[in-house]
C-alpha cells in the first residue's frame, strides 16, 4: 500500500472514531451534554484535530446516517445500466440500510436525531447534496435532463423519502420491527403508483403492503 493510501486509511479511521465517540456520548448524555472537547478526548485526539473532520458535534453525530446514504449513492452509480430504475433504487435503499451496521445502535441514533431539530437540520443538509447527485445519476440512466425534466428529481426524491420514511417508522414504532420490511413496503407502494388504501377495488393496495389507518 502506498504512503498516500495509508494516510487516507488513517484519516478515515480517525473520522470514524470521532463519529462513534460523538454518537456514544449523545446516547449517554443527550446532545446538550456533548462537547467537542469530550468527543475529541474520547477519540484520543485534540479538539483542533476534531475540527479537521467536522465543523461541530452535530455533524459528527449524524455522520453514520449520512455515510450510509452515501454508500447507497455509490451503489446507484455502479448498478447495471439495463436494470429497471425502480429495481435499482430499491437495491440502493437496501444497500444503504445494510451499511448502517449494528441495528440497535442505529435505532438509538435515529431516535436521538428525530428528537433534536438541530440534528434533523444537519442530516437534511447533508442529504440535500446527495439528492442532487442522485438526480444527476438518474437523469443519465433515464436519458432525461435535470435542468428541464421533472422526472429525475421526482424519482430521486421519492426513493430518498421512501428510505427516510422507513427509518422514521422503524424508530417510532415498536421494538423488534424490521426496517428492511418497511423499505420493501415503501417501494411496493411507489411501484404501484400510490393507490388510495381504502378506495375502490381497482385501487387496492399493492400485494404485500400494509394499509394506512382509516
Amino acid at each position: 500500500m502506498t504512503v498516500h493510501g495509508l494516510r487516507e486509511r488513517k484519516k478515515a479511521a480517525t473520522r470514524q472514531a470521532l463519529s462513534r465517540a460523538a454518537v456514544r456520548l449523545a446516547l449517554e448524555h443527550g446532545v446538550a451534554g456533548v462537547t467537542v472537547e469530550a468527543v475529541a478526548e474520547a477519540a484520543g485526539v485534540s479538539a483542533r484535530t476534531f475540527h479537521n473532520y467536522f465543523p461541530g458535534k452535530e455533524e459528527a453525530i449524524v455522520a453514520p446516517l449520512l455515510d450510509g446514504a452515501r454508500t447507497g449513492l455509490d451503489t446507484l452509480a455502479s448498478r447495471p445500466a439495463d436494470e429497471p430504475l425502480w429495481d435499482t433504487l430499491h437495491n440502493v435503499a437496501r444497500v444503504a440500510l445494510a451499511s448502517f451496521g449494528d441495528r440497535a445502535e442505529t435505532l438509538a441514533l435515529v431516535r436521538v436525531v428525530l428528537a433534536e431539530p438541530v440534528l434533523i437540520a444537519r442530516e437534511l443538509s447533508g442529504l440535500d447534496e446527495m439528492l442532487r447527485r442522485a438526480t444527476e445519476l438518474i437523469a443519465e440512466r433515464s436519458g432525461t435532463d435535470p435542468a428541464r425534466d421533472v422526472y429525475p428529481h421526482l424519482m430521486a426524491g421519492a426513493a430518498g423519502l421512501a428510505l427516510r420514511t422507513a427509518m422514521a417508522m422503524w424508530a417510532e414504532g415498536p421494538d423488534g420491527a424490521d426496517p428492511g420490511t418497511l423499505v420493501d413496503e415503501a417501494f411496493l407502494w411507489l411501484r404501484s403508483g400510490l393507490p388510495t388504501p381504502h378506495g375502490p377495488a381497482e385501487e387496492a393496495p399493492p400485494e404485500g403492503a400494509g394499509t394506512a389507518p382509516a
